[in-house]
């Protein structure tokens, strides 16, 4: 099924796109801590925060690379205690993402950030299975659940963390890749990866976002990723991206997040043309969306008025979203029927 076609070339608005059916693919649960939610957790639990009210919170989410942002989320997590907690927090985003058309989400949590602050795996799994459950009852929004090893930390730590998913495979569809790029090239985690895919997981890695290309032809060649996080960088090695096109790879490009990282200096250079025009097939997702200050509509709004793109490259972005997803055919099929009944003008 091809993608819908528009021939007149208007701005869509924001009511338009917010009611365009659309999958999440690029979501870090942890990363949708809002202050609010940070302020009563800290309460319930007794955690202790340096700051006294919510709008100090907020102001601290400053941040001016990926490591510095990674210190503040770090943090951030402290207040994540119990399995409430997590239900109550992916409760929150998914009513968020109904909010703005999302059908369908894939959602990346670290357990590795958790265990060491002595949170059992169970806990954590628990609360984040619980409250996606409730949402396809409550909202009719299906879900994957991708769990991510932290590259800053060890290969033994992450072949730990595998061990400690045993018991939880049926709730997992994958395995990805995240926290500091720079220094922790994919091939640090070759043979963990490997181990993952011999337990049935699919494979997605976090690259070329601050590291150079070549941490995207190490995810595919040594990891076998099946789905590239962010890629950027690919931009730079046009062998690379003919290679991406040929070969299909999805990619979960994150504009606000590569803004506010410092990624890219205005979201008018953003490579997104470059990479439609290549035959590239690129999604919109908002990564971090509480510090990054933009959920998955505010992404695709943010793009639409900086490359003023009109209602057919949305569309294009929007039915990426589903041939990307981790969606069995017949679900993908279904989703695709959806968004080609949409209306354009």
């Amino acid at each position: 099924m091809k993608a819908p076609e528009c021939s007149v070339n208007i701005i869509p608005d924001r009511h338009w796109i917010q009611k365009l059916p659309k999958a999440e693919l690029h979501l870090h649960i942890e990363g949708t801590l809002e202050p609010e939610l940070m302020f009563k957790l800290s309460e319930r639990n007794r955690v202790p925060l340096k700051f006294s009210n919510v709008e100090q919170i907020r102001s601290a989410y400053k941040f001016f690379n990926l490591d510095n942002f990674l210190k503040i989320y770090y943090q951030g997590m402290s207040v994540l205690q119990t399995e409430q907690d997590f239900f109550d927090l992916t409760m929150a985003y998914m009513q968020r993402a109904y909010q703005d058309g999302v059908c369908h989400a894939e959602i990346f949590f670290d357990p590795q950030g958790h265990v060491t602050r002595g949170v059992s795996f169970d806990t954590v799994i628990n609360g984040i299975v619980g409250a996606l459950q409730e949402s396809e009852k409550t909202w009719k929004i299906s879900s994957r659940l991708i769990m991510c090893f932290l590259r800053h930390l060890s290969e033994a730590d992450a072949f730990a963390t595998l061990q400690s998913a045993s018991p939880y495979i049926k709730y997992l569809t994958a395995v990805g890749l995240d926290s500091s790029e720079l220094g922790n090239p994919p091939s640090k985690f070759q043979r963990v990866f490997s181990a993952a895919r011999a337990q049935g997981l699919r494979c997605v890695a976090h690259a070329g976002e601050e590291g150079p290309p070549a941490y995207i032809s190490e995810a595919i060649q040594l990891l076998k990723i099946d789905r590239l996080d962010h890629g950027n960088r690919a931009i730079e090695d046009p062998e690379l991206i003919s290679y991406l096109a040929k070969k299909g790879m999805t990619l979960t490009l994150c504009p606000l997040s590569n803004l506010r990282l410092g990624v890219i200096k205005d979201l008018r250079e953003y490579p997104l043309r470059l990479f439609l025009d290549a035959g590239v097939s690129v999604t919109i997702n908002s990564d971090d969306p509480a510090y990054f200050g933009g959920y998955i509509l505010d992404n695709y709004c943010a793009l639409v008025d900086s490359l003023q793109l009109n209602h057919s490259q949305v569309a294009k972005l929007a039915f990426n979203s589903f041939t990307g997803s981790f969606l069995d055919c017949e679900k993908i099929r279904e989703q695709l029927q959806c968004l080609a009944q949409v209306t354009y003008v």
